[in-house]
């Protein structure tokens, strides 16, 4: 891949990555800090699962901006074009990780503390909103003719790497640091690393060029309005909706909660769970561009269906042989098999959502269908399957949760016309 492309490519995905170690780290230490933004009172019956559920309430709150920003971002992308947008994005998404870097504990400044996050989530949701169907939609405008499934596989393996990045940390600072260590301070390390990487990104954004694909339809603009164009997809928003959920919660329950899980569910060893969570997503790594260079040779829908449907079948009797009696192997097995379908659809799905869009909306239409699908599964759903844990008392209430999300994902692709390949 020639360094021009491989600019370009790292820095279109730069924005969604940075959002996914940023999540990582948060997820994989609120075992860790819940106690420091939510005291536990030992004396109160329900405390500690009480401050786990504010801390994934807190972390949630940022997707309810992600509507917004996805509205203003990605109008401001098909209008000002696809580098305006990521720029000012990765700008805003600078702020928030300082806040979240610097922001003292309830110790320190009391309620004031979780407001900061609060308000620090906010501006990050509000980013991250318009980030991926921005950066999804210039991967493809940009690739070279029959490679649009292998740049698009490259959102979902810029994520993973990220989520890499932020486990192999995770579990490094549990090695070096004690508990103490770590709820004095140590916590914040990964999220200073973050911090120091954005400039960096930044820069490549800047030298970023419009693809052409944006600068021709410009040329060529029908003279309907952007709002009658925006009602032109129809059916393909519920279509890219479903498809959304089933990428949400993968991310944010089967790979984003495993570590809480696996602590606070499974009673497994923190230190291990981090690697288990490693390993996994390494494997995805590897196998998510390999779907997406596949997808430029086969009909995209078969592969999503066929992946799907592996996904869906394999998550009970999986997640039940780890519960009736958990060790870090099993726990393991469950993540790779599960992770080799997930990844295998998430490797062909960015492109084919980016398909049933139009060019000149495909921006705000990415950002709609993305964010308001995220919202619903995914910002919250840490929050909900930690309730419907405590509620139900069946370790188990999370996989139905997935399956639900997954089973609305097979239901949109069968819906789903066959391919329109893009050149």
């Amino acid at each position: 891949m020639q360094t021009t492309k491989r600019n370009a490519i790292v820095a279109a995905i730069a924005g969604n990555a940075m959002e996914w170690y940023d999540f990582t780290i948060f997820a994989l230490m609120t075992p860790v800090i819940k106690n420091l933004f939510f005291p536990v009172d030992p004396n109160i019956p329900g405390s500690e699962i009480n401050a786990l559920l504010l801390t994934t309430a807190l972390f949630g709150a940022g997707f309810v901006m992600r509507p917004i920003g996805g509205l203003v971002l990605g109008y401001y992308g098909d209008r000002k074009g696809r580098k305006a947008a990521m720029t000012l994005g990765m700008a805003l998404m600078a702020l928030a990780v300082a806040m979240l870097a610097l922001t003292p504990t309830y110790a320190t400044v009391g309620i004031a503390a979780p407001f900061i996050v609060l308000v620090a989530r906010l501006i990050q949701g509000f980013s991250v909103g318009g980030e991926f169907g921005t950066s999804t939609a210039y991967l493809i405008e940009a690739a070279p003719p029959g490679r649009t499934g292998y740049y698009g596989s490259w959102q979902i393996t810029g994520q993973l790497m990220a989520n890499v990045l932020g486990a192999t940390l995770g579990a490094a600072l549990t090695l070096i640091f004690t508990q103490e260590q770590l709820i004095a301070g140590a916590w914040r390390i990964p999220f200073f690393v973050g911090l120091a990487i954005i400039p960096i990104l930044l820069y490549l954004r800047a030298r970023l060029v419009e693809p052409d694909a944006l600068r021709k339809d410009r040329a060529a603009a029908q003279k309907t309005t952007f709002a009658d164009d925006l009602k032109r997809p129809g059916r393909n928003y519920l279509i890219g909706m479903g498809m959304v959920v089933a990428s949400a919660v993968s991310f944010y329950v089967t790979f984003g909660y495993t570590v809480t899980y696996a602590k606070e569910v499974l009673k497994l060893p923190l230190m291990q769970s981090f690697l288990v969570q490693m390993i996994a997503a390494i494997v995805m790594v590897i196998v998510v561009p390999i779907a997406g260079a596949v997808s430029d040779r086969y009909p995209r829908k078969p592969l999503l269906l066929v992946s799907l449907a592996g996904y869906f079948v394999s998550l009970y009797p999986l997640y039940s042989w780890v519960i009736a009696e958990p060790t870090i192997l099993k726990l393991l097995v469950a993540q790779v098999v599960i992770g080799f379908f997930s990844a295998f659809f998430l490797g062909v799905y960015c492109t084919t959502l980016v398909e049933l869009f139009p060019v000149r909306i495909r921006s705000t239409s990415l950002s709609i269908v993305n964010n308001v699908a995220v919202l619903i599964s995914g910002g919250f759903a840490q929050f909900f399957v930690t309730w419907l844990i405590a509620l139900t008392a069946s370790p188990l209430a999370p996989i139905f949760y997935v399956m639900i999300g997954v089973g609305l994902g097979l239901i949109s692709v069968i819906a789903m016309r066959p391919d329109r390949r893009e050149g």
